[in-house]
């Protein structure tokens, strides 16, 4: 079984069947900041100060003997690393995407670090270096952290009560909206819900006039772009999507690296596709169309039925159309899991990247499904 696609009229509007395994999951979490009695966070000045420094012979980093004592504190407290953060924004504005900003090391943040280290000449590596770290720096920019005023509209929505986690249920839902504000500031600035709550310590998330801490990448909007201004530039001549180390790449026609993208890409059950194959279209904001005939698990209808678009729809905020039958690149409701969680065949991104990608592909584009 493959991840399902079923067109309607146009593809603004096409339905689909794809989604995480496992199902879509209720988003969770208050439209505030952490309540909870924890210890203090990294501070803006912290975050925009922190610098890479050279390991010592006793494998130590070249720190003062206070701020090896602060980075201790912060580990043992479980708190986000002021350097990671600042990494991972300054990666994400070069297009090399490191997932979900949580000031925490993964499998998605190496591979941005060594996909980026790539593309600038250097040797591939997993973990920061000084000469990685120089470059990124030294590409200058805003601040890597910044003050958000939350406006009306951030704070009355309108937000969904609750997505239920079976697809079923979702189908009688009017929209799939965010169900708070703090899901929706998360994603538009490409943090984790929970170092948008750590950076903002009982802050009111929900209350027009907080003045909150937030990356400082471009922000992720909702906005439906005109065929006429699409694709935008650089244009994305080809896409790579590596089933071993779980990315998709965007190349131009020159054959440079433009975008690096963590993804969640099929499962042992329902693999990937594998050779080649092109893009047929791009659909934003897609509603969705279960068929029985996909028999995903936990779905228990014999009949069609449809979902309502939306950032918390199964495929997220994108659907981009391959021309394999039923397999697409798309977002998710999900974007923390993205990398670390399977996907029924398709191609899952977090919903920020597959805008970008949608943005600078168009139909013909070559995609290529790497096995190792």
């Amino acid at each position: 079984m493959t991840c399902g696609l079923t067109t309607r009229t146009s593809l603004a509007v096409i339905a689909l069947a794809c989604l995480a395994v496992p199902g879509v999951a209720a988003a969770q979490g208050s439209g505030k900041g952490s309540g909870k009695d924890e210890p203090a966070p990294p501070s803006a000045q912290a975050i925009r100060d922190a610098t890479f420094a050279e390991p010592l012979k006793d494998g130590k980093k070249g720190a003062s003997q206070d701020e090896t004592k602060k980075s201790a504190a912060s580990k043992a407290d479980d708190q986000p690393d002021p350097l990671t953060i600042k990494v991972q924004v300054l990666l994400d504005r070069a297009r090399f995407f490191p997932g979900a900003i949580d000031g925490r090391d993964g499998e998605n943040l190496q591979g941005a670090l060594s996909a980026y280290a790539v593309a600038q000449g250097l040797p591939a590596t997993k973990t920061l270096t000084k000469d990685v770290f120089d470059k990124l720096a030294g590409a200058g920019g805003d601040p890597v952290v910044t003050d958000y005023t939350i406006t009306e509209a951030d704070a009355a929505g309108p937000y969904v009560e609750k997505i239920p986690p079976k697809m079923e249920a979702q189908a009688d839902l009017e929209s799939m909206g965010y169900t708070n504000p703090r899901e929706m500031l998360a994603e538009r600035f490409h943090m984790s819900r929970d170092l948008l709550s750590q950076l903002n310590p009982d802050k009111p998330l929900d209350k027009a006039g907080t003045v909150i801490l937030v990356a400082g990448v471009q922000p992720m909007g909702l906005d439906k772009p005109k065929a006429k201004d699409l694709p935008r530039e650089p244009k994305v001549d080809r896409v790579e999507v590596d089933k071993s180390s779980r990315d998709v790449r965007a190349f131009d026609k020159a054959g440079k690296l433009l975008a690096y993208y963590p993804a969640s890409i099929g499962s042992e059950e329902k693999p990937a596709p594998s050779g080649e194959t092109k893009v047929k279209g791009v659909a934003f904001d897609p509603s969705y169309t279960y068929d029985p005939k996909y028999r995903f698990k936990g779905v228990k209808t014999h009949k069609k039925f449809s979902i309502r678009p939306g950032p918390n729809n199964p495929v997220g905020l994108v659907w981009i159309d391959l021309a394999i039958p039923s397999y697409g690149i798309h977002g998710t409701p999900e974007p923390e899991k993205v990398g670390k969680t399977e996907s029924h065949g398709c191609i899952r991104l977090t919903n920020w990247n597959a805008r970008d990608l949608a943005a600078h592909v168009s139909r013909g584009a070559k995609v290529s499904f790497k096995e190792d």
